[in-house]
């Protein structure tokens, strides 16, 4: 692999690997695609950043999960519900004046709850 290809590969999967952790505190911001994209980024530019991010406290569990297929425990799911819920009720409380904002906040609540409920549940260990 060529420098220019490694190096931006290197920053993809940096950029990505910080957008998953602002994922982590705002539910608002898919956590695992970015974590799921910065793994294969850095599995073809540096392996030990691969490494480094698989048995990481944070992400490690993101990556298993999907390379296995596992799918995500009900702890995951309930605490993501919740903060995403939270994060739109402070968005809404904010933008009370804008009907539209609040509507659009509803929708988007409403199909992300859908789609992290409609997730795979991870069998109890």
């Amino acid at each position: 692999m060529n420098g220019i290809k490694r190096v931006a590969l290197m920053f993809a999967g940096s950029t990505a690997v910080v957008l998953g952790g602002i994922g982590l505190a705002l539910p608002i911001l898919p956590t695992t695609p970015f974590v799921i994209l910065a793994a294969l980024c850095f599995s073809y530019s540096n392996p030990k950043m691969y490494k480094w991010l698989a048995n990481s406290k944070y992400f490690g569990e993101y990556i298993e999960n999907y390379r296995t297929g596992a799918g995500v425990s009900k702890k995951t799911k309930t605490y993501a519900v919740i903060s995403l819920w939270s994060m739109l009720c402070i968005s809404a409380l904010i933008m009370r004046d804008n009907i539209w904002v609040i509507a659009i906040l509803l929708v988007v609540g409403i199909c992300v709850s859908t789609h992290l409920i409609l997730l795979r549940e991870r069998p109890l260990e």
